[in-house]
C-alpha cells in the first residue's frame, strides 16, 4: 500500500486504510463486490432494525454524528465495518482502520501520535476502527485506555467474540457494546437484489436477470453473512452472463455456491452456544430439536468424541436414576463411535440423543452430590465413626475400631439402625428420589428401609421398658 503525506505531514495510507470514512473501493471495479456495495448512507443499510430503528441509540449516534467509543459485536458480514465508516462520514472524522490480527501496539502508538497532531492542527476527530479487537490480549487492550479517556481517539472495536469474555472490563466501561445480529434472509435478499441491479457499483453492467428462487437460495445459504452472499452472487452472475439467456437460475446459484460452509468455530462462542442448545433440548425432552442441534455441530466440523462425552454428562446430570440405562447407553455410543469412526458412528450419537431426550428426567443425584460435597467441605476434620472403621490388626480392634458394626445382610430385615455419618452431621437427606421413572421404585425402597429402622427403634424401646 502506497503512502501519501497529508496536511499534517503524517503517514496516511492512500485508498481505503484511512480517510474521511468513505470507501475508495466503491469506484474500483476490480475490488470484491462486497467492498463496492458497502452502504454509503444509513438508508442503504439493510437489516439490524434492533440497532438502527427509530430512536435507537446507535441510530441517534449515526444521524447526529455523535462520536462515542463503542464495541460492535456481531458475526462476520453483519455490517460492523460499514457502521463504523458511516459514523466517521457523518461526524466528518478522520477514519483509521486497524487490524489486531496483522498490527500491534507499536502501530497504535503511531495512530495516537497522528491523531494528536490532527486535533491540534484542525480540531478534527479521529476514529480508530480496531477490527478483531478480541485478538489483543488484556495488556494490549490497556494501551487504548488513556487515549480513549483523554479523547485523543474515538475507539470503535469490532469483534465476532463475546466482549464480556474477550474485552477487558475497564475498556467495556468506557465503550458500550452494540450487538449486531446475523442478517436475516429477507435483508440478504434485498442486498443481493441491489447488487444485481446496480450498474455503477454492482453487477448491473452484466445485464443478468436473476430468478427469485435463485436469490432466495443464495440469501439462505449465506447464513446471515452479507459478504458471503455477495461473493456467491458475483460468481453466479458472471457464470450467468456467459450463457445465451443471461439468467441467473437456481442451478447456476447452486453451481456457484458449490458447498455451504456452516458458521462454526470449535473454539469460539458458537461452539458453546450449540452444545448448550443441544443440552437444553435433551433436558427439555425435545428429540427433534436435539437431533437438529446435533446435526448442526456435526455439519460444522465438531469433534464427535467431544459430543459423545457431553452426552455422557447429560445422562448423569439430567436423567440420572430416573432411567439407569441412560448412562450405559451414552457410554455405549461413545464406544461405538470410537470403534466405527465417522460417518458410521454418528448414528450412535443420534440414537442416544433421542434416547436421552425421551427418557424420564431427574437431577436429584446431581443435587444430592452438590449438597454432600458442601457438607464434606464444612466438616473436613470430622472423624470416621468407630463402627465404620476397619480393624485389620488386633491392636486396632482393642482400640475400638469396628466396634458396634452390624452386618446388614445378616439381619432379619437386611437393614440396621446404625449411623453411617460422623457425629454432628446427623442424618441429612441429601438424596430425595424424584417422582419419575425408576426413582419411584427407589423411593419405595428408601421408605421401606426407613420403616424397618423406626420399627427397630420401637422394638428396642418396648424391650427396655
Amino acid at each position: 500500500m502506497s503512502e501519501t503525506p497529508d496536511l499534517f505531514g503524517e503517514r496516511s495510507p492512500a485508498p481505503g486504510g484511512a480517510g474521511d470514512g468513505s470507501d475508495s473501493t466503491e469506484a474500483d471495479s476490480t475490488a470484491p463486490l462486497a467492498a463496492r456495495m458497502r452502504p454509503r448512507t444509513l438508508d442503504e443499510v439493510r437489516g439490524q432494525e434492533k440497532l438502527l430503528g427509530e430512536g435507537r441509540p446507535l441510530r441517534r449516534m449515526l444521524e447526529g454524528g455523535e462520536l462515542q467509543s463503542c464495541i460492535l459485536w456481531g458475526p462476520p458480514g453483519s455490517g460492523k465495518t460499514t457502521l463504523a465508516r458511516l459514523l466517521a462520514r457523518r461526524a466528518d472524522a478522520h477514519f483509521v482502520a486497524f487490524s489486531a490480527v496483522t498490527e500491534g501496539v507499536a502501530r497504535v502508538r503511531e495512530i495516537i501520535a497522528e491523531a494528536r497532531v490532527r486535533r491540534r492542527a484542525s480540531d478534527r476527530a479521529t476514529i480508530l476502527f480496531c477490527d478483531e479487537i478480541h485478538r489483543f490480549n488484556r495488556a494490549q487492550q490497556d494501551a487504548f485506555l488513556p487515549h480513549v479517556e483523554e479523547g485523543v481517539v474515538v475507539l470503535i472495536g469490532a469483534t465476532t467474540e463475546n466482549p464480556s469474555f474477550e474485552v477487558n472490563r475497564p475498556l467495556l466501561s468506557r465503550a458500550p457494546v452494540f450487538i449486531l445480529e446475523p442478517l436475516d434472509p429477507p435483508a440478504l435478499r434485498e442486498i443481493l437484489e441491489d447488487a444485481v441491479a446496480d450498474s455503477e457499483r454492482g453487477l448491473g453492467s452484466l445485464g443478468v436477470e436473476a430468478d427469485a428462487e435463485a436469490l432466495d437460495f443464495l440469501a439462505h445459504a449465506a447464513d446471515g453473512d452479507a459478504r458471503r452472499g455477495l461473493g456467491a452472487v458475483e460468481v453466479a452472475a458472471r457464470i450467468a452472463s456467459e450463457a445465451p439467456e443471461r439468467r441467473l437460475t437456481l442451478e447456476i446459484a447452486k453451481e456457484a455456491l458449490q458447498h455451504r460452509f456452516a458458521i462454526y468455530d470449535k473454539s469460539g462462542e458458537e461452539h458453546f452456544n450449540l452444545i448448550s442448545a443441544l443440552h437444553k433440548s435433551v433436558r427439555g425432552s425435545h428429540p427433534d430439536a436435539a437431533l437438529y442441534w446435533l446435526a448442526r455441530m456435526i455439519e460444522g466440523g465438531e469433534d464427535p468424541m467431544y459430543i459423545a462425552r457431553r452426552l455422557i454428562r447429560m445422562a448423569t446430570e439430567d436423567i440420572g436414576l430416573a432411567d439407569p440405562q441412560a448412562l450405559p447407553m451414552a457410554v455405549s455410543a461413545w464406544q461405538s463411535l470410537h470403534f466405527l469412526g465417522q460417518p458410521e458412528g454418528e448414528l450412535s450419537l443420534a440414537e442416544v440423543v433421542v434416547y436421552l431426550a425421551t427418557a424420564p428426567k431427574s437431577n436429584r443425584v446431581y443435587r444430592a452430590w452438590k449438597e454432600a460435597r458442601g457438607a464434606a467441605r464444612e466438616s473436613r476434620s470430622a472423624p470416621v465413626p468407630m463402627n465404620l472403621r476397619n480393624a485389620p490388626t488386633d491392636a486396632m480392634a482393642e482400640w475400638g475400631y469396628g466396634e458396634g458394626y452390624q452386618y446388614d445382610p445378616d439381619l432379619p430385615d437386611g437393614i440396621s439402625k446404625q449411623s453411617f455419618l460422623p457425629e454432628g452431621i446427623g442424618e441429612p437427606p441429601f438424596y430425595h428420589p424424584g417422582p419419575f421413572g425408576f426413582e419411584r421404585e427407589i423411593r419405595k425402597r428408601l421408605d421401606w428401609w426407613e420403616e424397618r429402622r423406626r420399627a427397630g427403634d420401637q422394638n428396642e424401646s418396648e424391650a427396655s421398658g
